[in-house]
């Protein structure tokens, strides 16, 4: 996270609005709750006028354990609360945040992903408002000069090309989700809902200008949060990437971040029986020798979702692989297939055990 705020300085000023109602934190409170979407990001002034990398007073950069794969975008997250709230801690689900608080994504591409600090081009910057009749998901697009963003509620597309890092030339149809898409993913019960800002993937160390410090034990010491116990007490969501924690957590971590937003139980894929989030504990119900309810052609001619110590037969392996629409799971948010997503689930799904017979 802390080289995606270094390469996210470079970009220019977002400019200002004329006549905000500002807050004491800078930040234009008013223009956030609003029913009208303010045509360009700059309204909001969730920034300074230095960059998307200044967040105002009152705005805290933060990173998850193990986010959701986008195309390899570089992604910035920042949380806005108004003066005086704070959120309040879960064990399990989503922190409950106040009406006001904004939740900030910037999406951006180095021309190199080995060199991540130079050369950076933001894509989006998606907002998610809490506003009293519920959450609002918008997102803005950056203009080729990288001096403003503006408002796309029908969503649009952007070539985008840079080197891999592997030092193999990329060529990316980004696709910049429209409000229907957004609800989608994140729908609970039917309704928007933040899906990343769970105390478990928050629970992990940030790079503050200060120094390194536990998020959940930053946002205590400093009033953003309350009702979280110590770090160590709370639940946590492995780093999917580091390969010093165990394989299943990890794999349990990723397919959590990437799939889970949908299928778990109150989600859009509930009614497939396959819950993916972490709290399901019941290796059935997380795929392990479970058949699909209505996969369709999405599951080719495999008939199983994991299939202990075979990958190949697996159906989840085997979605997560392809960009063939209809078949390709996440099927929004990506168009590229995660290759590193891929061999790790494959390496879990050959070292998982079958459950024991009862």
């Amino acid at each position: 996270m802390k080289r995606v705020l270094a390469a996210l300085a470079a970009i220019v000023s977002l400019g200002t609005a004329s006549a905000p109602a500002q807050t004491p934190d800078g930040v234009d409170l008013k223009a956030l709750m609003s029913e009208t979407p303010a045509p360009t990001l700059s309204a909001y002034r969730i920034f300074t006028p230095e960059g998307p990398n200044h967040p105002n007073a009152g705005v805290t950069p933060y990173a998850l354990n193990t986010p959701l794969f986008s195309d390899y975008a570089e992604k910035a997250r920042f949380l806005y609360l108004p003066p005086g709230t704070h959120a309040t801690y879960r064990a399990e689900g989503a922190l409950d945040l106040p009406v006001g608080a904004t939740l900030v994504k910037s999406f951006a591409y180095p021309a190199d992903l080995r060199k991540p600090a130079e050369k950076v081009r933001v894509i989006e910057t998606r907002l998610l408002i809490h506003r009293k009749r519920g959450w609002v998901a918008l997102a803005y697009v950056w203009n080729d000069a990288q001096t403003q963003a503006v408002l796309k509620r029908a969503g649009t597309r952007v070539d985008v090309a840079f080197t891999d890092a592997h030092g193999k030339a990329m060529q990316i149809d980004y696709r910049v989700p429209n409000q229907n898409q957004c609800k989608e993913c994140h729908s609970l019960s039917g309704r928007i809902t933040p899906i990343g800002p769970k105390a478990r993937n928050l629970n992990g160390n940030f790079p503050y200008a200060e120094g390194a410090e536990n998020q959940l034990a930053h946002w205590t010491r400093t009033g953003l949060l309350t009702g979280a116990p110590a770090p160590d007490k709370a639940p946590r969501t492995a780093v999917w990437n580091d390969p010093a924690e165990p394989l299943e957590a990890r794999a349990r971590a990723y397919l959590d971040g990437n799939c889970a937003h949908c299928h778990n139980p109150k989600g859009a894929a509930s009614n497939s029986g396959l819950f993916l989030d972490l709290e399901e504990t019941r290796p059935v119900r997380y795929g392990v020798g479970k058949r699909p309810v209505a996969a369709g052609k999405g599951a080719g001619d495999l008939v199983t979702d994991l299939v202990p110590g075979k990958p190949d037969a697996s159906i989840i392996a085997y979605r997560m692989a392809s960009t063939e629409p209809g078949v390709m799971m996440p099927e929004l948010g990506r168009s590229v297939t995660h290759e590193e997503g891929v061999a790790l689930i494959r390496e879990y799904i050959a070292k998982l055990q079958a459950p024991a017979a009862r």
